[in-house]
């Protein structure tokens, strides 16, 4: 049973959440204070946590920073609608997804379901995949750059999966955000994006120039070189 922590100071909803959950097959644990949230995230005892973003005592977004600094538990952050530089920056710091509020339960077990296949998800293939000086290892989730340890989340292991696979041809956002989200895109969906962005910035440019090329109107690229085929 896949236990899943839920910090919102919101009691009620926080309590219709434990009953709706619990009967999906999971156990919850809710909390309702940042600080207390940030000390159950860092206990190592839950498959997923999901943060809201206005909490007492510590804002989510700091809970969140915290929580990426030593731990890459799968982080789903709920926010109000409206609040797209919040949204933004949970994703940039390192939250797998986000849910506005108010939100349909149904679309939630559907959010959490879909982090949850990823985070357990076993490798495509049992080998290790190389492109250049980037080496991944699907099996250990691990992840490697001129042989220094990449510091990837969940979503950014499993977004560069994808990419790799590919390498040298164009993925479209589409297919990535139902592949690496579990999720169709939607309209004025950047979340794919963001994660993106985060890879990019997480792989720098060294002395290989740039590693993943958008394409505009299409997707991204993962750049092969001659040297590297």
């Amino acid at each position: 049973m896949d236990r899943i922590l839920i910090v919102d100071d919101d009691v009620e909803l926080c309590r219709l959440l434990v009953e709706r959950l619990s009967t999906e097959g999971f156990a919850i644990e809710a909390i309702h204070d940042g600080q207390h949230g940030l000390e159950r995230a860092l206990s190592h005892e839950h498959a997923l946590v999901i943060l809201d973003l206005m909490l007492p005592g510590m804002s989510g977004l700091d809970v969140l920073r915290r929580v990426r600094a030593q731990s890459s538990v799968p982080l789903l952050i709920l926010t109000a609608r409206g609040e797209d530089v919040e949204r933004i920056l949970g994703l940039e710091i390192g939250a797998d997804d986000y849910l506005p509020k108010p939100f349909n339960p149904r679309e939630l077990i559907a959010r959490i379901r879909a982090v949850l296949r990823r985070s357990n998800r076993s490798a495509i293939n049992g080998k290790t995949l190389m492109v250049g000086n980037i080496r991944l290892d699907p099996a250990a989730r691990e992840a490697w750059i001129n042989e220094l340890p990449l510091d990837l989340t969940s979503v950014e292991f499993t977004l560069l999966e994808m990419l790799m696979l590919d390498a040298g041809r164009v993925v479209t956002r589409e297919h990535l955000t139902e592949t690496v989200l579990g999720r169709r895109l939607g309209p004025f969906d950047r979340v794919i994006d963001v994660h993106v962005s985060n890879v990019r910035k997480k792989l720098g440019l060294a002395n290989s120039g740039e590693r993943i090329k958008a394409v505009r109107g299409s997707g991204y690229l993962f750049v092969v070189r001659s040297e590297q085929k």
